[in-house]
C-alpha cells in the first residue's frame, strides 16, 4: 500500500542584509554574522525561514535588516 504524500507548503524565504559592520562587537556576534553567510556590508543572502535562523537573526538584529 503506497504512503500518502504530504501536502507541500510553499517555502518561506527570508532575505538578510548586513547594514552595520560587526567590527567592535564581540566574537560571538561576528561569528553569527559569518554563519549567516554575510561577508561585506550591504550584502544580501536568502535563507529558508526556520526557528534556528530566527534565533541567529535575533542575536544580531542591530547589524542586519530582514525582509520576508
Amino acid at each position: 500500500m503506497p504512503k500518502a504524500k504530504k501536502e507541500e507548503k510553499p517555502v518561506k524565504v527570508v532575505r538578510v542584509t548586513l547594514i552595520k559592520s560587526p567590527i567592535g562587537y564581540n566574537l560571538r556576534q561576528k561569528r553569527t554574522v559569518q554563519a549567516l553567510g554575510l561577508r561585506r556590508l550591504h550584502q544580501t543572502v536568502e535563507h529558508v525561514d526556520a526557528p534556528t535562523l530566527r534565533g541567529m537573526i535575533a542575536k544580531v538584529s542591530h547589524l542586519v535588516r530582514v525582509e520576508e
